[in-house]
């Protein structure tokens, strides 16, 4: 009995057999936990130095719309930049953009009047740099495991986010609150240059020989191949009506302090997704026993709703951070199987863009969902606002399902794009033994 219940716990742990076997997924996600973690210290910094500078929440906000257009264009032109382009080498060079803009924010902390200006246009510049940066590191990551290693590796991957998202704004709030903002953006720097220069440690990964320079044409052929595959369409429309409808980020600091009256604690509602989410990584063992990767990514979507619109409900502060910890749960296991999907699909001479449209579908759905949640808090109250957003997202999500049946029906064993990408990897690993 004993025996077995240890045989069942090993099962959960998380798979380290990615890490054991490749030297460059080492580099990618050790240089990817100095990145994150880095940033985060910037992530407090910026914000909080526009406050104090304008003392606007407006002005503040306004950092989000300058990201915007940046985002979307340089992430869909990122996109077929790196199906182009050796991924390493943008990589390092976008690496260096970001060091050089995160250099130029230091230098106007530390003068006696920072401009405001600088700071606006360094964000611009930055979204553009990570817009760039993010479809080749995407399309990077599943060439540096074997096929069937992908799932393991995903999760391990998001433990390099988790853990800044955990320990990176709480030590750049302290920071910023005693050493002030220049020590933060230099952290920052330092961070930014170390994981650049551990980019150099990759090996060179060459494009196939059909590659195409970035165009339009380009572009759109990522378009209409995403829209197209009704099994990567789910992922993409599942996570973007989950999270327009069920994100209540914002209403966070109301929540804690107008309806559960602990307005001390609200730090701990900002952390309580992360710490579910963690959890849910460090006991990911189970997921590669998982084969209908888009059941999966439904259901847990469905849980992430259901358990915000609980938590809405919550009667003190901790019933809602319980709650907020099972969906951050959920979250990451719809997301690791997304991933899944993608990555073990895609070909690669398309991955590059279709990193860049799912970065989009990344973003679209939080910032809409922000605004919808802020909307009907206003028009009813915090507690509808989340209710309601939670109820609306199981019911979206299961719609999305039941529209998309090659998206519910996806196995990873009889899936067409699923069985070439295997055998094209299996015969690329032979030829490299």
């Amino acid at each position: 009995m004993a025996a077995s219940f240890r045989s069942r716990l090993a099962r959960l742990r998380v798979d380290l057999t990615p890490w054991r076997g490749s030297r460059d997924f080492r580099i990618l996600m050790v240089s990817g936990s100095v990145f994150f973690l880095g940033s985060m210290f910037g992530y407090v910094a910026l914000p909080y130095q526009l406050y104090s500078l304008t003392h606007s929440n407006f002005a503040v906000g306004a950092m989000g719309l300058v990201n915007i257009l940046p985002l979307v264009v340089f992430g869909l032109y990122g996109g077929a930049l790196a199906d182009h382009v050796d991924r390493r080498k943008m990589l390092i060079f976008t690496g260096i953009a970001q060091v050089a803009v995160c250099a130029v924010l230091l230098s106007n902390a530390l003068l006696s009047n920072p401009q405001v200006w600088i700071i606006y246009v360094c964000g611009a510049l930055n979204a553009i740099a990570a817009s760039l940066q993010r479809p080749s590191r995407d399309a990077l990551f599943p060439r540096v495991v074997k096929h069937s290693e992908l799932p393991a590796a995903v999760a391990l991957n998001a433990l390099t986010m988790q853990a800044g998202q955990l320990v990176g704004p709480a030590l750049g709030g302290v920071l910023v609150g005693t050493a002030g903002i220049s020590w933060a953006f230099g952290i920052e720097l330092a961070g930014l240059a170390i994981a650049t220069l551990m980019y150099l440690g990759l090996k060179p990964y060459r494009v196939g020989e059909h590659s195409q320079p970035p165009s339009l044409r380009v572009i759109g052929e990522g378009i209409v191949y995403a829209a197209r595959r009704k099994d990567l369409l789910g992922t993409y429309v599942v996570d973007m009506v989950g999270m327009f409808m069920a994100m209540p980020i914002v209403l966070f600091p109301a929540f804690a302090t107008d309806v559960l009256k602990e307005p001390k604690l609200l730090g701990v509602l900002y952390s309580a997704e992360a710490v579910g989410a963690m959890i849910a990584t460090l006991t990911s063992g189970w997921t590669r026993r998982v084969h209908h990767h888009g059941r999966a990514v439904v259901m847990a979507a469905a849980c992430w709703g259901a358990a915000i619109g609980i938590a809405g409900l919550a009667p003190n502060m901790w019933f809602a951070v319980v709650f907020l910890a099972f969906a951050g749960a959920a979250d990451m296991v719809s997301g690791l199987f997304r991933s899944v999907i993608w990555n073990q699909t895609i070909p690669d001479e398309m991955r590059g863009r279709l990193a860049g449209i799912e970065m989009l579908s990344y973003m679209l759905g939080p910032l809409g969902g922000q605004a919808r949640s802020g909307l009907v808090a206003d028009l009813t109250s915090v507690r509808t606002s989340i209710v309601s957003g939670g109820i609306l997202c199981v019911a979206g999500v299961a719609a999305t399902g039941a529209a998309l049946r090659d998206f519910w029906r996806y196995d990873a064993r009889t899936d067409e794009h699923a069985i070439r990408e295997r055998d094209l990897r299996t015969a690329a690993e032979a030829d490299e033994a």
